[in-house]
């Protein structure tokens, strides 16, 4: 069982209150914090604007800030979970990729998904497709990548995209090729692609019997396409909250709500929304040891943590490396 953690960045408001002169400073020593816990990989969101709500609290991007974080990490593996797939074309994406595994020497997962934040896609002037066209266009898309990592001259002809001789030089480090991860639960679409292409699946916060309902999806998806099951590893994503007491916990979590309540006070349910959005993964060690081995049982194989107050307290990350990881084993 592996674990990642998420670099606050913005996108979930988890910057809110720093002066913008530090944010950097702050993502960076978050990201080594990670990097010297019992942690093997730091991931980031690929996002624009906030949510629940959109506002004007930064949002960095995430392929510039893989860029950065390979050339001041050392071993921690970098990930974005994950990567909308509409928002660069393909063999660029192959490309940026590629480029920052060699800076790192080899430590990019490459995390991709169909994307779904409407009020991005209006903003930014792309597309909202509707799902199966974006599906259609993730396949394309991994495949792109695939041969742009192994071939030296790629021609392609697909509906979504065409090619006629892209070169990718330099290829990854990584032999044959960058991990895949191909994230989302669309049962026909989605894990179907996954089970042709993934190394890697993610179900995003799924609960556990979504997980073992997706994970008997993905199985099925794999015995029609002729692939091994055991050879995708699934993972899921978790919002955590972790204190050495109850009382802390609550304390904790009393403090994220109120640093997010300037921006989302204005809309029914979102304060509530946000306590219960913790509430199956937050608690001491000991409870979260207990939340959690369900889901190693029901086969998942990584989990990414997301501590949505690590930017203004590390205690949390710190401690769930500590005491959590190591118990999930």
């Amino acid at each position: 069982m592996n674990f990642g953690a998420f670099i606050p960045q913005g996108w979930r408001l988890d910057l809110a209150g720093i002066n913008r002169d530090d944010h950097w400073d702050t993502m960076v020593n978050v990201t080594r914090t990670i990097e010297n816990s019992n942690y093997i990989s730091a991931w980031v969101y690929d996002h624009f604007h906030t949510v629940p709500l959109p506002t004007q609290e930064p949002v960095y991007e995430a392929w510039t800030l893989m860029a950065a974080l390979a050339a001041v990490t050392d071993t921690v593996r970098l990930g974005q979970m994950c990567t909308c797939n509409s928002y660069r074309n393909p063999a660029y994406l192959a490309k940026v990729a590629s480029s920052i595994d060699v800076i790192s020497k080899g430590r990019v997962e490459m995390g991709i998904g169909a994307g779904w934040y409407d009020h991005e896609y209006r903003g930014y002037g792309y597309p909202f497709d509707k799902p199966s066209i974006r599906i259609g266009r993730l396949k394309e898309s991994v495949e792109i990548m695939r041969a742009m990592w192994t071939e030296d001259s790629v021609t392609y002809e697909g509906k979504h995209y065409q090619l006629d001789g892209a070169m990718c030089q330099p290829k990854p480090v990584q032999d044959p090729m960058i991990p895949m991860w191909i994230a989302g639960g669309g049962e026909k679409l989605t894990l179907r692609v996954a089970a042709q292409y993934a190394d890697y699946t993610n179900f995003g916060g799924a609960d556990i019997g979504e997980f073992i309902h997706k994970s008997a999806v993905l199985a099925r998806h794999c015995y029609e396409v002729g692939r091994d099951f055991s050879d995708i590893t699934r993972s899921c994503n978790f919002n955590v909250v972790c204190a050495e007491t109850e009382a802390e916990v609550e304390d904790k979590l009393n403090a994220i709500i109120e640093r997010a309540r300037p921006f989302i006070e204005h809309k029914d349910g979102q304060i509530e929304n946000l306590r219960n959005m913790f509430s199956g993964t937050m608690g001491t060690p000991e409870q979260l040891v207990a939340k959690l081995k369900p889901w190693v049982s029901a086969g998942m194989g990584y989990g990414i943590a997301y501590f949505p107050d690590a930017a203004h307290d590390s205690s949390s990350l710190e401690l769930f490396a500590a005491e959590v990881v190591p118990n999930l084993g």
